[in-house]
């Protein structure tokens, strides 16, 4: 009898888009659901990115480029990383991919062996353990505390650490929780590196989107580890452009040499049109338009805080990128003893729908996405209160 691939049989769908396709198919119905699921900024591209896909493809630049991505958006996301993060890469360290999720695979197929060790803080992203998996690695979650706003701490990581650890995952700001590490404790992070060995992937996709006194700061500027750092990012979240598919990374030549034989074999170059969009993007001064959108990230994370104190329920304050984290397992009774049970409850009963803690390594905890607008949160505001009062 015929049967399917053993690795794809091992790996959990998506939680997000599971529940974001739900939501859809609901709202297709005629339901009026309000979807707190996709990390999805609801703003627009801004126009001047848009113009320079529109020129491209007036231009007929519509053919194949080269695999690694167009040379000048080569030299252009190395010239950011050497302007914004202090990372210094030659161009031929660069590459342009699907979308940083395509960029996070690519670089974990190019490094991990069957039988390596990675490590991944729980709560984590949904697709770094599955990419793990699908490269034949074994996924080791260090569980972490809401004590310290879920951050993995130097002496977990240390303790983690065994022969056959190859990578260390490493996200700030995070997703799910919307924590930013400082700059202290990714130093005391990369002196366990250090001392260690291991490569670390670092996922910096929300780096633009941090509030108040918080920065972000790249873990591979840290010149004792700057050899043993690969560093992922994209325009998807900073410039509202999720559907233009396109990520990049910079590392070891070695690394970037292999990850870019994988993408040639798989899917090669990304898009043409949106290889220029996106130097558009990374060329222009869109700061002011930047700001207005983390400005208003900022007034919904505070309203939004502000309603989940008065409903006195714990949860992570988020200091960067546009989530909100919080504890649901008061609500785990009855007959809803899951933070799955609990999502399938709010969604078809109050038509509300958000991802359950369990898909990110957090059982009994949920997450909330405020990339939508303050109307569509008033709204899931107002349906959510009496769904959990009548829960308490």
């Amino acid at each position: 009898m015929l049967t399917l691939s053993r690795k794809v049989a091992s790996l959990k769908p998506s939680a997000t888009l599971t529940l974001f396709a739900r939501a859809k198919a609901m709202m297709a119905k005629g339901i009026d659901v309000v979807s707190l699921t996709a990390g999805e900024p609801d703003f627009p591209t801004p126009e001047p990115i848009k113009q320079a896909a529109i020129k491209a493809i007036q231009e007929n630049f519509t053919k194949y480029t080269p695999n690694q991505g167009i040379p000048k958006l080569l030299e252009v996301v190395a010239e950011k990383f050497r302007r914004e993060n202090n990372l210094f890469f030659d161009p031929s360290q660069i590459l342009v991919s699907h979308g940083a999720k395509h960029s996070l695979f690519n670089a974990i197929q190019a490094v991990c062996n069957p039988g390596d060790e990675v490590i991944i803080p729980a709560p984590y992203w949904v697709s770094h353990p599955e990419m793990v998996k699908l490269a034949g690695a074994k996924v080791v979650v260090v569980e972490t505390s809401p004590k310290n706003q879920f951050k993995i701490t130097p002496t977990q990581l240390k303790k983690a650490i065994t022969n056959k650890t190859k990578m260390f995952i490493f996200c700030s700001p995070s997703n799910p929780t919307g924590a930013v590490y400082s700059v202290e404790e990714i130093s005391a992070l990369a002196r366990v590196v250090e001392k260690s060995g291991l490569y670390v992937l670092s996922d910096e996709i929300y780096e633009k989107v941090v509030y108040e006194q918080n920065v972000h700061f790249s873990i591979g500027s840290i010149e004792s580890i700057r050899d043993k750092v690969i560093t992922v990012n994209g325009v998807s979240k900073a410039y509202a452009m999720t559907g233009w598919r396109i990520g990049y990374m910079g590392g070891p030549k070695a690394i970037i040499a292999a990850a870019e034989k994988i993408q040639g074999q798989m899917t090669s170059n990304a898009a043409s049109i949106s290889q220029r969009a996106a130097l558009a993007a990374l060329q222009l001064d869109l700061s002011a338009e930047l700001q207005v959108m983390v400005n208003e990230f900022d007034r919904r994370r505070r309203y939004l805080s502000a309603e989940f104190d008065k409903l006195g329920i714990e949860y992570i304050y988020p200091a960067g990128a546009f989530y909100l984290f919080f504890n649901a397992k008061k609500f785990l009774k009855g007959g809803l003893r899951t933070d799955d049970a609990l999502c399938e409850h709010l969604l078809l009963k109050h038509n509300v729908a958000m991802v359950p803690g369990s898909g990110f390594g957090a059982s009994g905890w949920m997450r909330i996405s405020y990339a939508c607008s303050m109307q569509e949160l008033e709204k899931a505001v107002a349906r959510l209160q009496p769904a959990f009062d009548a829960l308490r």
